[in-house]
């Protein structure tokens, strides 16, 4: 299975669009892009393999795999890129802003739950992200 998030940049944070097999599946929100920098940017563009993971924090979510120079970058419930992301991403319903959105716990469970049934399958899982 292989996703894409095709991003549009601001200054103060990353709008996207993710989609499946051509079909939009929610819209995601990142951290501006400040040279991959740990905690405070989004990750560069490229290929990424995705992995189920568990933290209390988050409960069950998604884990992108071989950022260089970089780890635990999540695909995890947030509605403001600024206050709640350190360099992961989040799926949102709808957005507000730049790095803005609302009802995220909503366009993350929709994502979980399709990625979970294709890992469940024994599918690898791939994240392309372009502008």
């Amino acid at each position: 299975m292989e996703l894409q998030i095709v991003r549009t940049y601001f200054s103060g944070g990353i709008n996207g669009s993710l989609f499946y097999d051509g079909h939009l599946i929610c819209l995601t929100i990142e951290l501006p892009l400040k040279e991959n920098q740990r905690r405070a940017s989004c990750i560069p563009e490229g290929k990424y393999r995705w992995k189920k993971r568990y933290s209390r924090k988050f409960g069950w979510h998604l884990e992108i795999m071989e950022v260089k120079n970089r780890s635990l970058i999540l695909l995890h419930p947030a509605n403001n890129a600024t206050k709640e992301l350190m360099g992961c991403i989040a799926q949102v319903t709808h957005i507000c802003g730049a790095g803005l959105g609302t009802l995220s716990h909503d366009a993350f469970e929709r994502v979980k739950d399709m990625v979970y049934k294709a890992i469940n399958d024994s599918e690898d899982i791939w994240l392309t992200i372009t502008s």
